[in-house]
């Protein structure tokens, strides 16, 4: 190829609209503005209340960034200590949601709302205790979605956290950190001045 024609090439391709990103598994991983209102509305409910509203805007960013970045068929290694490999990612939860997004809408609007966003939060709790129990009560939440329930996975997500753990102790613990020996045998400064 001549040079001319290659710079030519390049040329081209800086001045050319960007492309539509092209999924290849058949299932978006980005979020709607009105799915990440739903999700807030479901965060306000779910979350400790010890959260402040910044704190469960974070969860809910930390989420739809979890889905966004969710590569199907992503090799996971082995789990430590087994020499056996994990097998690969399957396909995106997010596929999964857009129906159960409509359905929590449907939801509040046969209570005359909106959208769930926009159900009062007493009434928002009936229809998101009803998303976890049904069809069958959900005992269990995912430590990563898996696209079966959205509130569980949501809810999964944040309570397997390393935030999590800080906040149910009231402690910087950092359990997904490493820290060095130095000051091992102190415990964990508070999180709150007051404490239990």
């Amino acid at each position: 190829m001549r040079r001319r024609t290659l710079l030519k090439s390049v040329a081209a391709l800086a001045v050319a609209p960007a492309l539509p990103a092209v999924d290849l598994f058949g299932q978006s991983g980005t979020l709607t503005d009105a799915q990440i209102a739903t999700l807030r509305a479901i965060a306000e409910v779910v979350l400790p209340s010890a959260l402040s509203s910044s704190d469960r805007n974070d969860v809910v960013d930390k989420f739809a960034s979890w889905i966004h970045n969710y590569k199907a068929g992503a090799d996971r290694g082995h789990s430590y200590g087994d020499s056996r490999l994990s097998p690969p990612t399957g396909a995106s939860p997010a596929g999964r949601y857009p129906d159960q997004f409509a359905a929590l809408d449907a939801a509040a609007k046969a209570q005359g709302a909106a959208s769930l966003a926009s159900l009062p939060k007493d009434k928002r709790r009936i229809v998101i205790e009803a998303a976890l129990n049904t069809p069958q009560p959900l005992n269990n939440l995912p430590a990563r979605p898996t696209g079966a329930n959205l509130v569980a996975d949501f809810m999964g997500l944040y309570f397997n956290s390393a935030d999590a753990t800080d906040l149910a102790y009231d402690r910087a613990i950092g359990r997904d950190t490493c820290r060095g020996l130095d000051g091992s045998e102190k415990e964990p400064d508070r999180l709150r001045t007051g404490g239990h």
